[in-house]
C-alpha cells in the first residue's frame, strides 16, 4: 500500500501478528515478502516451518493512530502508555517471547506526526531511505517511517429535498404533540348539588342590573356560596333600621344653621365694659 492515495497521507492505525491470510483481519495489509526479496515468515524454530507474519491497518474509523513502535526484550519493562501488538493466530500458535513489538496508540487529534509505513528486511546491510530502523527480531529487521499525516475529511450527510425545502420556509415547524393520558371521567354529581348550583345561578342573574352595567355588582357576585338564612334575616333587619334612621334625618337650611349656632359674644363684651380702671397715682403710692 502506497503512502499517498490521491494526495492523502494515511497513518498506520493498528499493527498485529497473523498466521496467514486466513487469520489476517479485514482491512489489514499482510507483509509476506521482505524488501530484499525473502519470505517474511517469522518461524519459531528450524524444526517448525509454520510461523506468523506482521500486518498493519490504515483504516481510521477508530479515530486512533500509531505514533511509535518499539522492540523490547523479555527482560525489559514495557514503556508507559505502550501495549503489545495484537495476535490473530491459529489455534495453539504463539509468537516468540524473547523479543516483542509494542506500539503507542493515541487519539488522532492529539498528535501531528505518526507512523506512516512499516517494512521488513532480512539481516543484511540493506538500508532504507527515509525509514527508521527499529531493530532485529527473530532474524528480521523492522523499519518504520514517521511523518505528518492527513486528517480524514468529514463525510457530508445526505439530506432529502423535503428537508431543504422545509428549511427555506418561514413558518416554524410545529412542536410534536405529546401523548397525554386520558383523564378519568368525573363522578356524577348528586341532585342536591345540581339544584344548589341552579339556585346560585338564578340568584346571580337576579342581582345583576338590567342594563348590564357594573353599578349593581356587589362584592359577593360570582362567589359560589350564599349566606345562611339566619344571617340573611339579620342583615335585612339592620337594613330596615338604617333606612328608618335615614328617613328621620331633617335636612337644615343655611339660615337654620345660622340661627342655631349664632353666638353674639354679649357676655365677653359686657365683661370688658364693666372692668374697673386703676387710679392715676396708684403706681407712685405703691413706691
Amino acid at each position: 500500500m502506497s503512502l499517498m492515495e490521491h494526495g492523502v497521507v494515511r497513518p498506520v492505525t493498528a499493527v498485529a501478528w497473523t498466521s496467514n491470510t486466513g487469520t489476517c483481519p479485514k482491512d489489514f495489509t499482510l507483509i509476506s515478502i521482505t524488501e530484499d526479496g525473502a519470505a517474511a515468515n517469522f518461524t519459531r524454530s528450524f524444526a517448525i516451518k509454520s510461523g506468523y507474519y506482521l500486518c498493519y491497518s490504515k483504516e481510521w474509523t477508530s479515530g486512533m493512530v500509531v505514533s511509535d513502535i518499539q522492540l523490547i526484550s523479555d527482560k525489559e519493562a514495557i514503556p508507559h502508555g505502550y501495549s503489545y501488538i495484537a495476535e490473530h493466530l491459529e489455534a495453539k500458535a504463539s509468537v516468540w517471547k524473547k523479543k516483542r513489538a509494542c506500539v503507542l496508540v493515541v487519539p488522532m487529534g492529539s498528535v501531528d506526526t505518526a507512523v506512516l509505513d512499516i517494512k521488513v528486511t532480512a539481516r543484511s546491510k540493506m538500508m532504507l531511505q527515509h525509514y527508521t530502523c527499529l531493530g532485529d527480531i527473530h532474524g528480521y529487521v523492522l523499519w518504520c517511517r514517521k511523518g505528518p499525516f492527513s486528517s480524514p475529511m468529514p463525510k457530508a450527510k445526505p439530506r432529502s429535498v423535503s428537508l431543504d425545502i422545509r428549511g427555506l420556509s418561514l413558518e416554524q415547524p410545529s412542536a410534536p404533540l405529546l401523548h397525554q393520558p386520558s383523564l378519568p371521567t368525573p363522578p356524577m354529581t348528586s341532585n342536591k348539588v345540581s339544584q344548589r348550583r341552579h339556585s346560585l345561578k338564578k340568584q346571580d342573574n337576579l342581582d345583576k342590573p338590567a342594563d348590564g352595567s357594573i353599578h349593581g355588582i356587589t362584592a359577593l357576585d360570582g362567589v359560589p356560596f350564599s349566606l345562611s338564612p339566619k344571617f340573611d334575616g339579620q342583615a335585612n333587619g339592620m337594613a330596615l333600621q338604617l333606612n328608618s334612621q335615614l328617613h328621620n334625618i331633617r335636612i337644615k337650611s343655611l339660615q337654620d344653621i345660622e340661627n342655631e349656632y349664632n353666638y353674639t359674644f354679649a357676655t365677653e363684651t359686657a365683661a370688658k365694659t364693666t372692668r374697673p380702671s386703676m387710679p392715676a397715682g396708684g403706681a407712685q403710692t405703691a413706691q
